[in-house]
């Protein structure tokens, strides 16, 4: 009875000790502000895609990047003329479920969103997960790529 009490005793001991040792991969305060300035970023993106203001964005959008639509694949100076003209406009885009993941100077920001837009006259409410390529250039992040990805309005973004 009392090996099988110390043993019993070890065992308990020795699981406790491995789970204080192996802790979850838990993210520096440094990354959560970074992943959070990268929401705030996208979704002020959003906001100046709804009101239009190309000024802005030519300055988020890097000069290389590109933009997947449904209809097209098109650089930085036509999505800022689709914009500037409403051939798109981006009236609303309800964001549902964001997540980010950074690789260095690289960002990768998943938005699960429903889009209320005018597409060449013609009202729309599609749901889309987009995904948001970002990469830090001195202080500054620079979006390099924009894609639409239609999905059902079940669709989740694993974190």
């Amino acid at each position: 009875m009392k090996k099988l009490l110390l043993g019993l005793l070890f065992f308990t001991s020795m699981q406790w000790s491995y789970a204080q040792t192996s802790t979850p991969n838990t993210k520096s305060k440094s990354d959560q502000k970074t992943e959070q300035k990268l929401l705030d970023l996208s979704k002020q993106k959003w906001q100046w895609m709804a009101d239009k203001n190309v000024d802005k964005l030519a300055s988020l959008f890097d000069d290389k990047s590109k933009f997947v639509h449904m209809s097209g694949t098109w650089k930085k100076d036509e999505e800022l003329e689709i914009i500037k003209t409403g051939s798109i406009w981006y009236k609303n885009a309800k964001v549902h479920d964001a997540a980010v993941e950074i690789f260095e100077k690289t960002a990768i920001v998943w938005n699960r969103i429903t889009l209320e837009a005018i597409v060449r006259g013609n009202e729309a409410v599609t749901e889309f997960t987009v995904t948001e390529i970002y990469q830090k250039q001195g202080k500054n992040w620079k979006l390099l790529g924009l894609t639409f990805s239609s999905v059902r309005d079940t669709h989740q973004i694993k974190k």
